[in-house]
C-alpha cells in the first residue's frame, strides 16, 4: 500500500515538472507593444475594481450609517 502511494505522488510530480518545462517551451517574452498594451489593460482594470470598490464603500457609508 505505501509503495502505492509514493509512486502515486512521484508520478505526480513528474507529471507537474513535464508540465512546468512544457509550458515554459511555449511562452516568450513580450516585445514593447505587447508589454506597454498588457500594463495599460492591466492599470485599467485596476482602476476600475477600485472605483467600483470606492463606490460601494461610499454608499455603504452613506445609506447605513
Amino acid at each position: 500500500m505505501e509503495e502505492e502511494n509514493a509512486s502515486s505522488w512521484q508520478y505526480k510530480i513528474k507529471s507537474f515538472i513535464r508540465e512546468c518545462i512544457r509550458v515554459l517551451k511555449v511562452t516568450k517574452k513580450p516585445n514593447s507593444v505587447e508589454f506597454k498594451t498588457i500594463v495599460k489593460v492591466s492599470g485599467l482594470g485596476i482602476l476600475i475594481i477600485g472605483s467600483i470598490g470606492f463606490i460601494v464603500q461610499m454608499a455603504k457609508i452613506l445609506f447605513f450609517q
